[in-house]
């Protein structure tokens, strides 16, 4: 079986890889977390969600996040999107802290959330409205992203009559038509069938190889994870930090025929998996350790 690139991480560690080579149209930044700590209230006991959380993402990388639940990866993304601020520690983006008023890190959730009583061109135009963009350009660049996700002729549809595969696509071209230069997505293709969620995956990987943003993707799905990612990183069960940094040096683009036919594919899977199950299995076990004591 060929070698992988899992690499454990020491607690103080920060990863650092090669830059990713990005495209002519890359616009993607880096994001570090440098000695993040971050805590919160349970009833009346601070409960450590992240310990000395060490990670450097390069320009137009795409980094997965895996992990037991609890253990710091949502909390992670809320830092990048200035969502939450670090009790100790910092987060930056191309080598500044997070401004409030920035406009550079976009989301995209597992559930769509879109507008019910607009239509899917206004859905996609509702962030550069709040931004204040002129109506008319607002529209060209609508129809531009609708174009790309293949939706244009379902721009005047009511969202309800739409597919979860293709309010997702609405979705997606809501967030990327902002031209954020950092994508956080937290489980975006959790809540579709297995179909739809490869279909989507394909998708949403071609769009990222032509547009290039940074993109820090949080899932539970180790498969996912391997497939659309540049570096898969594993965090510790809670307090979260970094124990295992794997670079994945499959050849773009990717197809979901990888899972089955290559050697590589299966071995970094193998590799992080046995990983993954333990440290899930020390999450579960501090789970009943709490439950026990009250």
């Amino acid at each position: 079986m060929p070698n992988t690139t899992l690499r454990a991480t020491s607690d103080s560690e920060t990863s650092m890889t090669e830059k990713a080579a990005p495209s002519s149209t890359a616009r993607g930044v880096s994001v570090e977390f440098q000695q993040v700590n971050h805590s919160f209230l349970h009833g009346n006991r601070p409960v450590r969600v992240l310990n000395d959380f060490n990670l450097r993402i390069e320009p137009s990388e795409f980094v997965s996040i895996v992990g037991p639940s609890g253990c710091g990866k949502t909390t992670a993304l809320g830092m990048v999107g200035n969502l939450l601020k670090p009790r100790a520690g910092q987060v930056l983006i191309d080598g500044h802290k997070v401004r409030p008023d920035s406009n550079e890190a976009a989301f995209l959730f597992a559930r769509d959330a879109l507008l019910p009583w607009r239509r899917v061109r206004s859905n996609v135009e509702l962030g550069m409205e709040t931004r204040g963009v002129p109506k008319e350009e607002r529209r060209v660049r609508a129809e531009e992203w609708l174009r790309k996700v293949r939706l244009h002729e379902f721009a005047d549809s009511d969202v309800l009559h739409l597919s979860q595969g293709m309010r997702q696509r609405v979705a997606i071209a809501r967030t990327l038509v902002q031209n954020p230069k950092v994508l956080l997505m937290d489980e975006p293709f959790a809540a579709l069938d297995a179909q739809t969620r490869a279909i989507q995956q394909e998708e949403f990987t071609r769009l990222w190889e032509a547009e290039r943003p940074t993109v820090i993707f949080v899932t539970h799905d180790l498969e996912e994870a391997i497939l659309l990612s540049d570096r898969v990183i594993l965090m510790a069960s809670r307090p979260g930090r970094m124990v295992v940094d794997m670079k994945i040096e499959l050849e773009r683009p990717r197809r979901q025929e990888m899972r089955r036919e290559s050697d590589l594919f299966k071995s970094y899977f193998h590799d992080m998996s046995d990983r993954l199950r333990s440290e899930v299995e020390l999450a579960e076990q501090r789970i009943r350790e709490e439950n026990q004591n009250g």
